[in-house]
């Protein structure tokens, strides 16, 4: 078995010694339900339900999706902005720093008292939020790391404060661009899913697993929990095929 495939077959292993473990303990103990059910009882609510997990998901996704996007593009032009404006650096990372330590739980429902709850903005704002910080820490502490020979370079042709930006920063910055999206990916798919306990329409992946719950059905609410962590793993894996074809092709160069 080569490296590679060991890589890969070791984590699915483990998880599938977990399951069966999980199985046999709940089986064993009598484990109710309420507690945790039996992955024999979540496999069958997936199948009976995986036409609703796939509009669920594709829904929260959508979302998070949105979301990603809109925040990335707002944490990288804020951390342009800040490195190249010290009033502008001094006034934005604080309101960054501080919109990190708001939690979900907070925003959820002052967003969705201020845009109502027949609408979908509230939760790609709340992702927006959650995405912004890392994306912008990443990229300001990126656009820092300029090599004091280009600096020199770029001074001794009397490169304008844009020039150095678009020339010698940004494309310094490029890997911590990607590693501040490779980090928000996951996240504003956590984020979107969280937004969606607080009201709003009932149409994601948050608020099913909440109404299944309340419902006493707890396998079901097991399987859309199951659907929302494919669902964080496949805005994980884009996230960091994004950041490999990046740095790839700039390495190529």
């Amino acid at each position: 078995m080569t490296g590679r495939a060991a890589r890969i077959a070791a984590p699915v292993l483990f998880g599938i010694a977990v399951l069966v473990l999980w199985q046999v303990v709940v089986t064993a103990a009598g484990v109710p339900a309420f507690l945790l059910p039996a992955p024999s009882a979540i496999a069958t609510q997936i199948d009976a339900q995986f036409p609703v997990l796939l509009a669920t998901a594709a829904i929260t996704g959508g979302n998070a999706l949105v979301g990603l996007v809109a925040g990335f593009l707002a944490g990288v032009v804020l951390a342009v902005l800040a490195a190249r404006s010290r009033l502008v650096q001094e006034l934005v990372t604080p309101v960054v720093l501080a919109a990190s330590a708001v939690p979900i739980v907070a925003l959820a429902p002052v967003f969705t008292t201020m845009f109502g709850s027949t609408t979908e903005i509230p939760r790609r704002l709340v992702v927006t939020v959650v995405v912004i910080v890392p994306v912008f820490v990443s990229t300001l502490r990126g656009l820092r790391q300029v090599q004091p020979v280009h600096a020199e370079l770029m001074a001794a042709l009397a490169a304008t404060p844009w020039q150095q930006a678009r020339f010698v920063r940004l494309p310094g910055a490029v890997p911590y661009v990607m590693t501040g999206l490779r980090l928000a990916a996951p996240a504003a798919v956590i984020a979107a899913i969280v937004a969606e306990y607080f009201g709003g329409l009932q149409n994601g992946l948050g608020s099913r697993i909440s109404s299944a719950a309340a419902n006493t059905a707890y396998a079901r609410a097991w399987a859309f929990v199951a659907a929302s962590i494919a669902l964080g793993l496949l805005f994980f894996l884009a996230g960091l095929l994004v950041e490999r074809l990046v740095t790839r092709t700039r390495t190529s160069r």
